[in-house]
């Protein structure tokens, strides 16, 4: 390669000649990957691994290649910008440099009180500006045609997108992005160690939990993470009245989608379109459910090669078995409320562009255990309808304030409640295989057995 030093080009020379020698393969990938050629140096611990598997230098290697890439810093302010003009100011003082906003800023400090109030944080994490269920805006995905170009024409009736929305937009969740990254991501991003272990570039993940928790965001970050093309598509987009013709769109959604490799298949509500056949009386549900089953499968061996199929649904129990067997949705993913951090995030994006004043989110997320984003934005719609037919009464406006949030709080309950009651029975009497153990040690860590 050209960009590389002579060193690493004799290093190659000698591996090439003595293709055994493991330290001085192990040599080589070192320095391959401190200057940054990642899927070269991932090839050669790969070849060192085939002829000693144990190799400890080799595993570390391994482990810091494949490794997911730190965040770039954010560039730092310039000293030299100048502030951002408040919202409503006239448009010749935003053109007139010589204003002094920060001397105005001083002067309406004690008249106009700040948005949110901070408070301690023990933890020392900083606030993660996306949330799981309604994330700050993207620039909006534009359709892409069935063969992946950027014009969509008429070459499918199935809307195929580009989303730019990656795992760290997600405020909190932790455990969900950790388990993503350990048992789907990392071997999709890392071809040369999916040839090493024989892994196929395809994939099958299960999303559940209750309502409202984020599971479509969550598909959304994963095909962001993977570069890859995504569909969305619920019961509603298939099914159809007339018989035959449900088969036929499942049969075009997943031609669509293998033209569009890599592609992220994102089915909802799983539990209708693939529910349990015994309990469908429709010889028509039954059909669609034996097709989707099918297009899983793939035709020919590799046919899904690429196809990365996520599935949610708020009744798991109620999925058929036989999508839940190896080789289709063989893995689940238990997505629950949002931690913390989470709801910290979620309150900031829903109050953001409402007048508010003295608001502590931090607060209000320790209050809101159990939340889900939806149950969230409930909450910011409710205090500020009280605000708003406060200020109707009295005919003076005035902010949303601490004292609306905690008002409408005092009014709503978790929606998430009458999921964990029907979930908690089936994790006790019916877990065949500890399918819902991480759903038990919730449900332990939070009492509710």
């Amino acid at each position: 390669m050209p960009d590389e030093s002579p060193l690493i080009q004799s290093l190659r020379t000698a591996v090439a000649t003595a293709p055994d020698d493991v330290p001085l393969r192990l040599h080589l990938a070192g320095l391959l990957l401190d200057g940054g050629h990642g899927q070269d140096a991932i090839s050669q611990i790969a070849a060192a691994l085939q002829r000693d598997p144990g190799n400890a230098e080799a595993q570390a290697l391994m482990a810091r290649a494949v490794a997911p890439p730190a965040p770039a810093p954010a560039p730092p302010a310039t000293a030299s910008a100048p502030p951002a003009p408040p919202r409503g100011a006239p448009d010749s003082a935003s053109r007139d440099g010589s204003y002094d906003w920060r001397r105005a800023e001083g002067e309406l400090a004690d008249v106009v009180p700040p948005r949110f109030v901070e408070t301690p944080d023990d933890s020392g994490d900083p606030e993660n500006p996306g949330t799981p269920e309604d994330p700050a805006t993207p620039e909006a995905p534009r359709p892409l045609a069935a063969d992946g170009s950027d014009d969509p024409g008429d070459a499918s009736a199935w809307e195929v997108e580009r989303t730019g929305v990656r795992l760290a937009d997600i405020g909190g969740m932790d455990e969900v992005k950790q388990r993503l990254e350990a048992a789907f991501l990392a071997p999709m991003r890392n071809p040369e160690l999916r040839k090493l272990y024989g892994k196929s570039l395809r994939g099958g993940l299960l999303l559940y939990g209750p309502p409202g928790c984020g599971k479509t965001y969550v598909a959304r970050a994963v095909a962001g993470e993977l570069g890859a093309h995504f569909m969305s598509v619920s019961i509603s987009d298939v099914l159809d009245m007339w018989i035959g013709n449900s088969e036929r769109n499942m049969r075009e959604l997943f031609e669509t989608a293998r033209r569009s490799a890599p592609c992220v298949l994102f089915l909802d509500e799983l539990d209708a379109l693939g529910a349990k056949r015994s309990q469908l009386r429709h010889s028509g549900l039954r059909t669609t459910v034996n097709q989707l089953l099918a297009e899983l499968d793939g035709v020919h061996a590799d046919a899904n090669e690429g196809l990365f199929v996520l599935a949610a649904t708020n009744h798991p129990w109620d999925v058929d078995g036989a999508l839940r067997r190896p080789g289709r949705l063989d893995r689940t993913l238990l997505v629950l409320p949002p931690d913390q951090p989470a709801r910290e995030a979620i309150l900031r994006h829903h109050l953001e562009d409402r007048p508010i004043a003295g608001v502590d989110v931090r607060k209000l997320a320790k209050r809101t255990d159990g939340f889900s984003g939806a149950d969230l934005k409930y909450l910011c719609e409710a205090a500020a309808e009280r605000a708003l037919m406060d200020s109707v009464r009295t005919g003076q406006p005035r902010m949303i304030g601490q004292d609306d949030l905690l008002a409408a709080l005092g009014q709503v309950r978790p929606s998430t409640r009458p999921w964990f009651d029907t979930a908690r029975n089936v994790a006790q009497f019916a877990n065949e295989g500890g399918t819902y153990d991480d759903l038990l040690a919730y449900l332990k860590s939070k009492r509710m057995l």
